[in-house]
């Protein structure tokens, strides 16, 4: 239980430590910046009517944002491993360590751009505005003229097309209402940030207190894994490039080939055509981290552990 619970952290430790996650991240908040910002600009318009305000701000808000999320579910390629492994072979490989790094790893992506959407949205706060406005209590406003239609005169101030014994108000309760908005965002933001730091934190207590592995070790380990996974990534280009080759040449009967190509894979020699299924379980990515245990190299870590500990005495 301990191994699979550092695994889970150091699977984690490499996502977030990744500076492509990183980049490709921040492209997706600027992204949904600039979309927010062409959106206010050309298409948000309020509609002025009491109850409508209200659904549209909303709307306005959160459909956008939930749009997102799932277009970065969809887009991500570790929801459809995650599919195609419960597809084959009906979960029953996928470990409860793997399920939580996978998912975290989704979800993580995922919900970039409908926070981003959603926090420039409040901070803005035009569909606060638009939303809350006829809400406000005209009690708080000094020397609001008396009216019978205070659910209509409210919704229409976003508008600024208001009669004219209440024009005086349009800035102050617009200023009111993005104070509001603000607020809010401020709040909900640093109670995150401290949820998250929290977790982080006592995650991060409880993996070294789980860990059977030294400092130097668990360094160790994140090396190979980032190593392991850039050789496999480059060598399964060589591969199927390869496998490619003679597939188009058994068609055509030539292949044409750069140099580079050429003298790339010429150094292919005793490639596999067919790698066997069982090789193909550890590396999907599920099955591996399932069967990290019984892998040579943490063998030899805890053999390792052992040599240290015999040092030491």
């Amino acid at each position: 239980m301990a191994s699979l619970i550092s695994e889970n952290f150091k699977f984690i430790a490499l996502f977030f430590r990744s500076k492509d996650v990183m980049i490709f991240n921040g492209l997706i908040g600027l992204g949904t910046v600039a979309s927010q910002t062409a959106y206010n600009i050309f298409a948000f318009n309020c509609p002025c009517s009491p109850m409508k305000n209200y659904l549209y701000g909303l709307a306005a808000i959160g459909v956008p944002a939930l749009a997102f999320f799932v277009i970065g579910l969809s887009l991500n390629r570790n929801t459809w491993d995650v599919v195609s492994e419960c597809r084959t072979r009906k979960c029953r490989k996928l470990s409860v360590t793997a399920a939580f790094a996978l998912l975290g790893s989704i979800v993580g992506r995922a919900v970039v751009a409908p926070i981003t959407w959603s926090v420039i949205s409040l901070l803005r706060g035009e569909a606060y505005v638009c939303a809350f406005s006829e809400f406000v209590d005209p009690s708080s406003l000094d020397n609001f003229p008396p009216t019978k239609k205070i659910p209509e005169i409210m919704a229409r101030f976003p508008c600024k097309d208001v009669p004219a014994p209440f024009m005086n108000y349009s800035r102050v309760i617009e200023r009111q209402l993005q104070y509001e908005s603000q607020v809010l965002t401020q709040l909900l933001g640093w109670l995150l940030v401290g949820i998250i730091s929290l977790t982080v934190f006592l995650l991060l207590c409880l993996k070294h207190c789980c860990s059977t592995l030294g400092y130097q070790q668990e360094a160790y380990w994140s090396q190979y894994r980032s190593s392991e996974q850039a050789l496999f990534q480059r060598t399964a280009e060589v591969h199927a490039k390869y496998n490619a080759v003679e597939c188009v040449k058994s068609f055509f009967g030539f292949v044409a080939l750069e140099n580079q190509e050429k003298e790339l894979l010429e150094t292919c020699q005793g490639i596999k055509n067919v790698i066997p299924r069982m090789e193909w379980n550890r590396v999907t990515g599920v099955y591996m981290y399932r069967e990290i245990g019984d892998t040579p190299l943490y063998s030899r870590l805890n053999k390792w552990d052992m040599y240290t500990k015999e040092l030491s005495v």
